[in-house]
């Protein structure tokens, strides 16, 4: 399992890379504009839902494909794994960037604050991805929202002069997408499949 870690992380750099780049023009384009910080909250409250929706699709989607799927054990997996694992990424990363830079950052919890949004969403993703079990198109979209969320959180609830720290935000967008993303949609779901090493090694999600 940690080779398959390892492997994972490796072929998800790059795109990783990709998105984290099209964060920092993103951020660029915010702070030249002076979009308030309103702006970046609504978008954040948009991304992040559309996030979970995308990441229980695919961790669903793939526990299904591969272990069949009771469905408790699906929407117990799915719900965990994304909503879990997407709080880590769009909120917790984030702010904790934002704390070993001093910015001074609100913490805010999406599946908390937006319960009668983000919760709904979760069992929407569970279900497209029990009963219909694809990944390709969703994992990627997985990767970008996950990317652009993790950005607008800095923006929405963070005050501080950006730009001169554009280079670190970038470092804290990749690794607020790379490790969770991979461990959401490839290796928690593993966790719960029986699976030989040869088969574990076939499953992924595409990009």
């Amino acid at each position: 399992m940690v080779k398959r870690i390892a492997v994972e992380l490796g072929r998800h750099a790059p795109f990783t890379a990709f998105g984290a780049a099209s964060g920092i023009i993103i951020m660029a384009i915010i702070v030249l504009a002076s979009a308030p910080s309103g702006v970046s909250e609504t978008i954040f409250y948009t991304l992040h839902p559309v996030h979970v929706v995308l990441s229980a699709l695919v961790t669903t989607a793939l526990y299904k494909r591969y272990g069949g799927g009771k469905l408790w054990a699906a929407i117990l997996i799915g719900y965990t794994g994304s909503v879990g694992i997407a709080t880590l990424s769009d909120s917790i990363i984030p702010y904790l960037g934002g704390a070993l830079l001093s910015i001074k950052m609100g913490f805010h919890v999406g599946f908390i604050e937006k319960w009668w949004l983000v919760n709904p969403l979760a069992f929407l993703g569970i279900a497209i991805g029990y009963l219909r079990p694809t990944t390709k198109f969703p994992h990627a979209g997985h990767v970008l929202l996950s990317t652009w969320a993790s950005l607008f959180y800095f923006t929405a609830f963070g005050i501080a002069k950006w730009i001169p720290l554009l280079p670190f935000i970038f470092l804290f967008l990749f690794l607020a997408v790379w490790i969770p993303c991979c461990v959401s949609d490839i290796v928690y779901p593993l966790l719960f499949l029986r699976v030989d090493k040869h088969e574990a090694n076939e499953i992924e999600p595409e990009l």
